[in-house]
């Protein structure tokens, strides 16, 4: 019997939170879908956040994914910048550990290194690849969208591999492995 599996990636952002979807049958991967959340009408950072969740419950429960792949916000000059991001990924890992759906973090440059085999690797050249590897048609006006399909795919390849990143299981392995942030 042929072992299915679904994975959602995530790009978090409080302007655009990008996310794609692939099916691995066998060794094979599938492209899915690949879509993005448009935040930016909206002034209230909470309710950007409260949207993020909200979609990624949404996206959980009609795609049923069995693993969630998410990009690590990167480390900026701009600390008010990090803090968004790092709520935004917040967010979409509690919907995800709310469903008790395993979630592993990539950082971007280990994304880039697995789809393009440079970390340093632009947005375009990341989403050139996806093309080339999923056969899509045509690629998406912002490129968020292929960044979340890009940790999805990422996942894909990293999956035999031994350390693969952070990764959780539910609450209680998030809280087991993060000790060091519980007072």
């Amino acid at each position: 019997m042929v072992k299915e599996k679904i994975i959602l990636g995530i790009d978090p952002g409080t302007t655009i939170m990008g996310f794609g979807l692939i099916k691995v049958v066998g060794k094979e991967m599938h492209f899915m879908q690949l879509n993005e959340l448009q935040l930016k009408k909206y002034d209230d950072h909470y309710l950007k956040l409260k949207l993020i969740f909200e979609r990624t419950l949404e996206l959980i429960d009609t795609y049923n994914p069995d693993e969630i792949a998410i990009e690590a916000p990167f480390f900026g000059k701009n600390v008010q910048s990090m803090l968004k991001l790092g709520r935004a990924q917040g967010v979409a890992m509690s919907a995800g550990l709310s469903r008790e759906i395993p979630i592993t973090e990539y950082s971007p440059k280990k994304i880039k290194m697995a789809i393009t085999g440079n970390g340093n690797a632009s947005k375009e050249q990341v989403a050139k690849m996806l093309q080339s590897l999923l056969g899509l048609t045509e690629l998406p006006k912002n490129l968020d969208a292929t960044d979340g399909l890009a940790a999805a795919v990422c996942h894909f390849y990293n999956a035999d591999k031994v350390t693969i990143g952070k990764s959780y299981s539910g609450w209680s392995a998030f809280v087991k492995q993060n000790q060091d942030k519980i007072r």
